[in-house]
């Protein structure tokens, strides 16, 4: 049996994964869903021992798909190079990823990295940035909107600059890095980089709350691949 590790991304907490789970389940598949907001004053590499606590409690019966959204594909690589046997594919939802050293602002645009430093000047003495708008995720659904409002929170500005930690075993594990179309940042450049291949999904930087049968058919099938698809509606 198969068991799907989800990380949510930035500003989001394990709901973030809500729409997809019951698929999953439906399928037969395992989930597991860690909670990155365990404190407000943390790192990438706090969060990646998140991740590596919960890869520990997963029984050796089956594969492991370790998933990341956004900011967590940083975070989900540098827990599987910490837990190589435990994971037999990783999957990136327009998820950032880079080579060892390498923080989220130094793979983001400088306007994101600026504009980030400079809203986290006004909250939690510089240390948390202020949630965007959900227009910021491509959401605009009126319903999908007002649940990103009410949920969304403070993030850690050291979770940006925190350098990730990685020692090679990542790279020895196969990815997939699914890039959301129209895009917004160049994940799909950054995932082919890391050696991941790339795989198009039509919908907004959020597509796991606006289209998740879609996102859920893509993890269900992340290994073997898709039959040489690179784009599925």
């Amino acid at each position: 049996m198969t068991t799907f590790v989800l990380v949510h991304g930035a500003w989001h907490g394990p709901w973030a994964w809500d729409r997809i789970v019951p698929l999953l389940h439906a399928a037969g598949a395992r989930t597991l869903v860690p909670d990155l907001n365990t404190a407000l004053d943390r790192g990438l590499h706090d969060d990646a021992a998140v991740v590596v606590a919960a890869l520990d409690t997963v029984r050796a019966d089956g594969e492991v798909i370790l998933v990341g959204h956004s900011y967590a594909g940083l975070v989900v690589r540098e827990a599987a190079d910490a837990r190589p046997d435990a994971v037999g594919h990783i999957v990136l939802v327009d998820g950032w990823a880079g080579p060892d050293g390498a923080s989220m602002f130094d793979l983001a645009p400088a306007a994101f990295a600026d504009a980030a430093r400079a809203a986290a000047g006004s909250l939690g003495e510089g240390r948390l940035v202020p949630a965007p708008p959900p227009a910021a995720f491509g959401i605009t659904e009126t319903a999908d909107a007002a649940v990103l409002t009410a949920r969304l929170l403070p993030q850690p500005l050291r979770t940006f600059t925190e350098p990730t930690r990685l020692g090679g075993a990542v790279d020895r594990i196969p990815g997939t890095a699914v890039h959301c179309r129209p895009p917004t940042y160049p994940f799909a450049r950054l995932g082919e980089a890391v050696g991941y291949r790339a795989l198009a999904l039509d919908g907004p930087h959020d597509v796991l709350l606006t289209d998740p049968e879609p996102l859920a058919r893509i993890l269900l099938h992340a290994r073997p691949s898709i039959d040489g698809q690179t784009r599925i509606r």
